[in-house]
């Protein structure tokens, strides 16, 4: 019997990585946090986004979780490395945090032709460079050159229930325009944002067929399965 996994997102976007995980691993329990109350995170301070997320991890782990993915990139680009190295050490022995960043690019990597690549995230992620500072530290010197582009209004609109209104269509594909306009020979693109494949219909009607997506829920729940493999002691506790 294994203990539950716990995924925590500012909202309801991190239910694409949930469906995924529980497709690549279905003999586990799920546990499911969505900070609704307090969403978005995307323009809220590293200081603001850092609390709310150790206390999102410290109720996944009272209710018996041992392993946290945190199914939100602002969460993992602003909290993650300050909960794994200053929280962590202070509690039980063999609590574990992990992220949606990392498992993303190292997949990129192995995806695009040409090592250029193109992030769409919340101002938080892209502020934080993490996904440009990452490519270059685990993508072995596949990539090239990134560029990023913030959409402020795409979590609001998703949370919103606004995924098929004028509006959606519109912020969607400015930023995309934005995103080509900065770099028109990208040939992938990273949706860093766990809400951002609830809007995939309407970005492929804006973005060229010739632009590979990377959608993080598969991607993350395969390099999940593959984590836990090598990570037998996490199912023995």
């Amino acid at each position: 019997m294994y203990s539950p996994i716990g995924v925590f997102d500012s909202g309801y976007g991190g239910l694409t990585v949930l469906k995924e995980i529980c497709r690549e691993l279905p003999e586990y329990d799920l546990l499911y946090l969505g900070d609704n109350a307090r969403t978005p995170y995307g323009t809220r301070s590293f200081r603001v986004v850092y609390e709310y997320t150790l206390q999102a991890v410290e109720y996944l782990f009272s209710q018996n979780c041992p392993l946290v993915i945190l199914a939100c990139n602002t969460a993992s680009a602003k909290a993650l490395r300050n909960i794994q190295q200053r929280a962590l050490p202070r509690m039980v022995p063999g609590l574990r945090v992990l992220g949606v960043i990392r498992p993303s690019v190292e997949m990129v990597a192995g995806i695009t032709r040409n090592g250029r690549v193109g992030v769409l995230g919340t101002p938080g992620t892209i502020g934080s460079l993490s996904y440009p500072i990452e490519l270059e530290k685990w993508a072995g010197g596949k990539v090239k050159s990134t560029v990023q582009e913030a959409c402020p209004m795409w979590v609001p609109l998703v949370e919103n229930n606004e995924l098929h209104s004028a509006g959606t269509d519109y912020f969607v594909e400015k930023h995309i325009r934005a995103l080509l306009l900065k770099d028109p020979l990208i040939d992938t693109v990273i949706l860093g944002c766990t809400h951002y494949p609830l809007l995939i219909d309407t970005i492929r009607k804006y973005l060229p067929g010739t632009i590979t997506l990377v959608d993080q829920g598969p991607v993350v729940a395969l390099k999940l399965k593959e984590y836990l493999t090598r990570h037998p002691e996490i199912d023995n506790r």
